[in-house]
């Protein structure tokens, strides 16, 4: 089997003569409802080079058209002033987090060939929640012309006994790549470059995850065509420049396109199982309804269940009402699954019925004070559960869990040409 991941030429600037803290910006699909934030960015990078000029934040996605040329020029720019390359490269990162952790990741480059974000996909690399394919083109419309990209995809690997990143861990710092406190409470980040040994130990640990043997061990079944790397953030950045790859391949050719820069895209790689990373369940709160009418069409819904997954429990909520459903019979491996298909449905045909997807029990608790409204609270996923989840029952409902908190997303760091 091909390898689907590689090293790279990363781009970085000379933290010597600039500054990294006003260099790295937290990632796009941040903050988006709060503009503020994004102001004491800009107050915080004043002049000084920074990914801030390089991205633009999802805040301001209806202005996409007038601000593309100017990220677009100013990547130039960075190339020929700013930015050194550091060639076959791979970097090992240590994220101090806003609570004190510290999680650890390695920046490499995935074969967008081996990426399908589409549900049921059988790839190497896959999608862990539903992509939205209304997301994409205005995504794509800024990789186009970008002559660079700069990655906020963590991709996850299942690696329960830590074979891959955490030998890194401890080891003498021969090369640094960066080493700074991150702007408005992103915690701080370091990374290295890997030498030449480690980083064939990473590739073959990596190669190991995915035998017929490790495939029967972790989930029993060794004809399951084995999952290497899962996104956990990221997902519709990754799906673009899957995108944008694909109209690179129809305007030169394949064979062209074998060979184009635009065939790779760079991500951080990190271990599910790392300490530092936490999954939170996002719950659900439907509107404009008629809370008894849901329940009642609910509990309808659950009796025609004839599934072999664990069973399942769901607390309901509206006015003073409070209570709770089993499912015997799942069909689908998640609570969340099971109740998403259900409010699909239901959504479609009640004029009118809306569902948000909301964080923290006292926010539900809060938001289903308003009449027409009902709330469901369930236990979240573990994280052992992704990985047999997406193979067994493909991607993910859209908004199953959340890694973390905003502040402690990637941060903007390094870079990558993707134009020859």
């Amino acid at each position: 089997m091909k390898r689907c991941f590689s090293s790279a030429d990363i781009l970085l600037p000379d933290f010597k003569k600039h500054s990294a803290r006003a260099w790295a910006v937290v990632a796009c699909d941040q903050f988006t409802s709060e503009p503020e934030y994004w102001e004491k960015a800009e107050n915080e990078v004043g002049t000084a080079p920074s990914t801030l000029r390089l991205i633009l934040p999802e805040v301001y996605l209806s202005e996409t058209e007038c601000r593309i040329p100017k990220i677009n020029s100013t990547m130039k720019d960075y190339l020929g002033d700013i930015l050194l390359t550091y060639k076959d490269s791979m970097i090992f990162t240590e994220r101090t987090q806003s609570d004190g952790t510290v999680r650890r990741g390695i920046v490499l480059a995935v074969d967008l060939d081996c990426y399908d974000y589409r549900k049921g996909a059988s790839a190497l690399i896959r999608a862990t929640e539903a992509t939205v394919v209304e997301r994409i083109p205005p995504r794509v419309a800024i990789r186009r012309d970008a002559c660079i990209e700069l990655p906020h995809v963590m991709l996850l690997i299942d690696d329960a006994a830590c074979t891959v990143i955490e030998p890194l861990i401890g080891k003498t710092v021969e090369s640094m790549a960066y080493d700074t406190e991150l702007m408005l409470g992103g915690g701080s980040i370091k990374g290295r470059f890997l030498s030449n040994d480690e980083k064939e130990s990473v590739s073959r640990a990596l190669d190991a995850l995915i035998t017929p043997e490790a495939m029967e061990a972790r989930y029993g079944d060794a004809s399951l065509d084995p999952l290497l790397f899962a996104v956990g953030d990221g997902n519709h950045s990754l799906a673009s420049a899957k995108a944008a790859y694909e109209e690179v391949k129809a305007e030169i050719g394949e064979e062209a396109a074998a060979s184009h820069p635009a065939r790779y895209a760079l991500v951080e790689v990190v271990n599910i199982h790392d300490n530092a990373l936490n999954f939170e369940p996002i719950y659900r709160v439907m509107f404009n309804v008629d809370a008894n009418d849901v329940l009642c069409e609910l509990k309808k819904y659950i009796s025609t269940l004839n599934g072999s997954a664990e069973p399942q429990k769901i607390e309901y909520l509206f006015g003073d009402t409070r209570g709770e459903l089993e499912i015997a019979f799942p069909e689908k491996q998640l609570t969340v699954g099971t109740l998403q298909d259900f409010i699909d449905g239901y959504v479609k045909t009640h004029v009118g019925a809306e569902v948000d997807y909301i964080h923290g029990t006292e926010s539900v608790k809060g938001l289903i004070k308003k009449e027409n409204s009902i709330g469901f609270i369930f236990s979240g996923m573990t994280k052992d559960a992704l990985f047999p989840t997406v193979m067994f029952d493909g991607a993910l409902p859209r908004k199953t869990f959340s890694m973390g908190h905003a502040e402690d997303k990637r941060y903007y760091m390094e870079c990558r040409k993707i134009k020859n």
